[in-house]
């Protein structure tokens, strides 16, 4: 009897250790799930907007620069460095218009937030503008834990 209670409280033990574990996995689930929406949201506005627009007024009221038609074939905006194949946001730099923080509820005035910047590649065929690339870069800010940014990549062409 003796034997059969010291291995069910062991287990007992073991499964207990799992719960924090679970909640901090589910936190970091949520986070991560707000960010992609968030950033997919933001993209979606910036696709939405014709070839030709070099700025625009998002959602949350903030302006964002869309790239110089002056400038083609480069990257516009936050720097943007390869990790593991992968164009990704260089969070080191910041340029103005091309980031700003969302609060995840503005009503909390230290809450969440999330650092969102992004860049802006042209390409023209003579004068005009044929095709945007956005590369866009999300991570939290305050909270708990560590959470890598996130990122997102489209193209709108003519």
């Amino acid at each position: 009897m003796l034997f059969a209670t010291v291995i069910l409280l062991v287990g007992l033990v073991a499964i207990a250790q799992l719960v924090p574990a679970s909640i901090f996995l589910n936190y970091q689930n949520r986070n991560n799930s707000s960010a992609l929406v968030f950033a997919q949201r933001e993209l979606d506005q910036m696709l939405d907007r014709p070839l030709t627009s070099t700025v625009f007024t998002n959602a949350e009221g903030q302006l964002c620069q869309l790239g110089d038609p002056a400038i083609s074939n480069a990257a516009q905006g936050t720097n943007v460095v390869t990790y593991q194949n992968q164009a990704t946001i260089d969070f080191n730099s910041t340029v103005d218009g091309y980031n700003f923080i969302y609060p995840e509820n503005p009503a909390i005035p230290n809450g969440l937030q999330y650092d969102v910047r992004w860049a802006v590649i042209l390409t023209k065929i003579g004068t005009t503008v044929y095709s945007k690339r956005f590369i866009l870069g999300i991570r939290q800010q305050r909270g708990y834990g560590y959470f890598p940014p996130i990122t997102l990549e489209a193209m709108v062409e003519k």
